[in-house]
């Protein structure tokens, strides 16, 4: 007896049934290759780097080369400078026009996720920085959870989501915020632009 009245526990003869397992969902390509695809279904001009951790999120940063820039600091041997600690001392008043100046523009950030609340997770930090998407499998679209909760979320954030077929085709199910924003340039922008230049240098030393 359980103490409890109407409740009788009979534990001798109870058998715990193992509870039905769902298949993890999975994803139908490469992250970056995933990036890639929804980064031209969004009509997002740049490079697509490979996904990165930053302010613990995971994300691949689209982001695009000032080519003018690129080549001054070229010039001036100012490399990329990924130290957080140091770049965070740029947006000083005393170090205004002393600084290098930001050689890439972050055009957005994609988080490919099997589930639209990590992805969601992931791609709202970066909207101070530009434009902003998540792409997910089309198994994880195709739920009542979505269109009750993730559709609102992303509307309401301006985050776009991209749906990814089981043959790693692509389609662009929600747009994301139609205004683009100027981001702001704080000393995080600044760092995460020199972390994105210096995968940019380091991919085009790797195809030399």
């Amino acid at each position: 007896m359980t103490g409890i009245p109407g409740r009788t526990a009979v534990t001798e003869s109870l058998k715990a049934l193992p509870a039905q397992l769902t298949p993890p969902v999975e994803l139908p390509a490469g992250v970056h290759e995933l990036a890639v695809s929804a980064a031209a279904a969004l009509g997002w001009d740049g490079t697509v780097l490979p996904e990165m951790t930053l302010h613990g999120r995971r994300v691949c940063l689209v982001v695009d080369l000032k080519a003018d820039v690129h080549a001054e600091r070229i010039c001036l041997g100012q490399e990329p400078v990924t130290d957080r600690a140091s770049v965070s001392t740029w947006a000083w008043p005393e170090l205004h026009g002393r600084v290098p100046e930001p050689a890439v523009r972050i055009v957005g950030a994609i988080a490919v996720a099997r589930h639209w609340r990590t992805g969601l997770a992931n791609a709202v930090p970066f909207l101070r920085y530009g434009d902003t998407a998540m792409v997910l499998p089309t198994s994880a679209v195709l739920t009542h959870d979505y269109l009750a909760n993730c559709l609102p979320r992303s509307r309401a954030y301006g985050v776009a989501i991209v749906s990814a077929e089981p043959d790693a085709k692509v389609e662009l199910d929600l747009p994301g915020r139609q205004e683009r924003a100027y981001p702001e340039v704080d000393a995080l922008y600044r760092w995460v632009s020199e972390l994105a230049y210096d995968q940019i240098l380091d991919g085009a030393a790797a195809a030399h």
